[in-house]
């Protein structure tokens, strides 16, 4: 059932490079379509590739509202990447959140030069879900491999949200935007990605 809030708080998550502000973009787009008032406010933790990236997009029907989303008052949270999922979790969410994330990690520079520890993946998935009130798990990152197109994976993250019915959107709203934003020879792939992310949350 879609969420009713007003505004809507959707927070998008994840790391420079996995097309976070494009899925932003499209749902905002979408919504004021609809005639809604969508505000978007980006915020990046390292403007380069790999650095963490966030987007809260604020859906009301009734009037604008700031791009500033208040700590504690998500409704929705789609995370790119796991550790961003549960940085965001434990910042924005709440006892009513719902939450869908990639399972697919993508190590940050301390973990690399092993100045940190990648948590346990079970250990995140536990910690995620204790502080939601619905958390879907899906390996997008692979979904996009099989149809060979590893960018792909937003587009499957934003099929998976459209999937669980937590949006008042519907598949042709979000293939409009894909028209408006991608070029032709990319639509039916990506198409695919979305129909295969709605498929893995159903």
């Amino acid at each position: 059932m879609a969420i009713s809030a007003d505004p809507l708080n959707l927070i998008i998550c994840g790391v420079g490079g996995q097309g976070n502000i494009l899925l932003s973009g499209m749902v905002g787009g979408a919504y004021l379509k609809k005639g809604c008032f969508s505000t978007i406010g980006e915020t990046f933790g390292a403007a380069q590739r790999g650095g963490a990236v966030f987007s809260s997009v604020r859906i009301s029907k009734k009037r604008e509202y700031g791009p500033l989303m208040p700590e504690g008052k998500a409704h929705l949270i789609l995370g790119l990447e796991p550790l961003e999922t549960l940085r965001m979790v434990q910042k924005y969410a709440n006892p009513g959140t719902v939450c869908i994330s990639n399972v697919y990690p993508v190590v940050p520079a301390g973990v690399s030069a092993n100045r940190e520890d990648y948590p346990d993946m079970d250990e995140l998935k536990q910690a995620v879900s204790t502080l939601c009130k619905k958390v879907w798990f899906v390996d997008a990152t692979s979904i996009a491999l099989d149809l060979k197109a590893p960018i792909a994976m937003n587009i499957v993250m934003v099929g998976a949200l459209l999937g669980t019915g937590q949006l008042t959107l519907t598949v042709d709203d979000i293939k409009a935007e894909l028209r408006d934003n991608l070029p032709p020879d990319r639509l039916e792939l990506n198409y695919e990605a979305l129909a295969r992310g709605m498929k893995a949350v159903s």
